[in-house]
């Protein structure tokens, strides 16, 4: 398995807690897996991590060249298929390994991703000329993701060979909270630009016009912290990543939870959220509306006053939400992998070198 990053990475996120539980998985179903990722300070280069063997080499550029040069030096005879991730670029295997067959994993596409991680001319190369080169590589190769989204958008790009993905989570213990009595909002996600938490600073500000006892958590941490927080309104705060109770606490006791990225591959804090009985209103943008629709929760036009406008509707009592789960145990994620990857060895034919 090749993946930029694993979960001790301090920019790991939801891909990698996937890429994870995958490989733990696998092991458990009897197989010797590897995970090749990029160097970690503080992270030996090797080492065993739930029964599976990770490496790290390369910086978060160079890791792509030094997984190609792993293939060549310890890889070439000693494994029997290759899972390729791709988050945002990825490591075009179909390249080079030609003796095995090649997976990839595929969370989510860049798209409008690039406008706002990347200046200009970058985000215009990145967009319509970057991604659309590397997606062509894995046309002919079978392509696991996440969400109908995700896959429709990867169908843009020419492949042909989708499998969708369920998403796994953990059995969540319920929090032993009530739910507040003030009015209570959660943002969960990195303060990044994708993210977009300065859309929902911006709702909830409005809000407080109308409802003025409105209070907004937001956890998590990033780039924008800085320029977040020089904007913050009576009500908001920024907590940062917070100890894993205190986030379960906060994260039933609040009224509703926020999204407001501009693409998922899914939106994992979504279903979180609601596994602790908390709705979720965010916007109408692949991966959200899959997460969102699929765990009773309320979808609208992708901008602030739009945001602002539903969660006043939603504390007056227009909205009647009914949050549900919509994930399922890890181990069955695992199983759907295991299963395509023993269909592929079994009787897709070999990717060709190019």
């Amino acid at each position: 398995m090749l993946n930029w990053k694993d979960r001790s990475h301090p920019l790991a996120g939801g891909a990698e807690e996937y890429t994870q539980q995958i490989a733990a998985r696998l092991v458990d179903l009897g197989h010797d897996v590897t995970l090749f990722v990029a160097a970690v300070e503080g992270q030996p280069e090797r080492e065993v991590v739930e029964g599976y063997n990770v490496i790290r080499r390369g910086s978060r550029l160079r890791v792509y060249a030094e997984a190609k040069k792993f293939w060549a030096t310890e890889g070439e005879g000693n494994f029997d298929v290759v899972i390729d991730e791709c988050n945002t670029r990825p490591f075009l295997t179909p390249r080079y390994v030609t003796s095995v067959p090649v997976v990839a994993l595929i969370h989510q596409v860049a798209r409008e991703v690039w406008r706002f991680e990347t200046p200009l001319p970058m985000a215009l190369a990145g967009r319509y000329l970057f991604e659309p080169r590397w997606l062509r590589e894995y046309r002919d190769i079978p392509v696991m993701t996440i969400s109908e989204s995700s896959a429709e958008s990867l169908r843009a790009y020419g492949v042909q060979h989708l499998i969708v993905l369920p998403i796994g989570a953990d059995e969540v213990e319920q929090p032993d909270v009530a739910k507040s009595m003030e009015p209570t909002i959660v943002f969960l996600g990195r303060l990044s630009q994708n993210k977009r938490p300065d859309d929902a600073l911006e709702a909830f500000a409005r809000l407080r016009s109308s409802v003025p006892n409105a209070r907004l958590w937001m956890m998590g941490d990033g780039p924008m912290r800085d320029r977040l927080e020089r904007s913050l309104s009576d009500g908001a705060e920024i907590l940062g990543h917070v100890p894993w109770e205190e986030r379960q606490r906060r994260l039933a006791e609040a009224n509703v939870l926020v999204a407001t990225s501009v693409r998922e591959g899914w939106g994992l804090n979504v279903s979180e959220a609601a596994a602790v009985g908390t709705p979720t209103i965010g916007y109408r943008v692949d991966g959200l509306r899959d997460s969102i629709a699929a765990s009773g929760g309320l979808l609208i036009d992708p901008n602030p006053g739009s945001l602002a406008c539903a969660l006043e509707k939603f504390f007056e009592g227009g909205h009647d939400l009914d949050p549900r789960i919509s994930t399922v145990p890890w181990a069955e994620v695992g199983d759907a992998v295991a299963a395509v990857l023993s269909d592929t060895v079994g009787r897709l034919p070999l990717p060709r070198g190019r």
